[in-house]
Parts: structure tokens; sequence; C-alpha cells
């Protein structure tokens, strides 16, 4: 039961940080490649102190990691957080498609 608390807390963490459609379209850059800070930035209308703000949330949810390479911080998506995101939608996904054919075949 813990663990599958500690699973609830990650997901609802993993949530929030995707709820923000500018966060979302971050980690859709970031799926096709590892972005420089400023490389995702520069298409972005908003200032870079701004996206560093997004980036920190996505960051503290496990969703990317940053480093530091020389004087460039790199972001690249970490595909753990996502992989238990995937996990809790199939679950879900699971239980609805059990209860949506117990109800066909009158069960409940």
């Amino acid at each position: 039961m813990v663990k599958l608390m500690l699973n609830y807390r990650s997901t609802d963490i993993i949530l929030r940080a995707l709820a923000d459609p500018t966060r979302r379209e971050i980690v859709e850059i970031l799926c096709e490649s590892d972005y420089s800070v400023l490389q995702i930035a520069s298409p972005m209308s908003m200032t870079l102190a701004a996206v560093m703000q997004h980036l920190r949330v996505l960051e503290k949810s496990g969703v990317i990691y940053t480093e530091k390479r020389g004087r460039i911080r790199w972001c690249r998506i970490d595909p753990h957080a996502l992989r238990v995101l995937s996990q809790w939608v199939d679950q879900q996904c699971g239980q609805w498609e059990r209860r949506h054919a117990q109800r066909r075949n009158g069960l409940w």
C-alpha cells in the first residue's frame, strides 16, 4: 500500500507539472532531442526567466533533468517519469475496460 501511495504522489506531481501548456510544449520539444536552455527559450514568446521557471518545475517533477556542460545548461527528458504516468493511465484504462465489459455482459 505504501508503494502505491508513493506512485500516486509521483503521478500527482507529474500531472501538475504537465498541466501547463508551456511545459507540455517543452516536453514535446525535448522528445525530439536534448536542447540547451537557450535553444528551448528562443522560439517562445516569453522571457528566459519565465522559461527557466517552467524548466525548474519539470525538473522537480522528474520529467526532465538538466546538466551543465561548460557554460551551457542542457535539458533532457527523463523517461522514467513518463513511464510512471503511462503505467497509471494504462491501469486506469484497464479498470475502465473491465467495468465497461461487465456492463455490456449484464454483470453490473
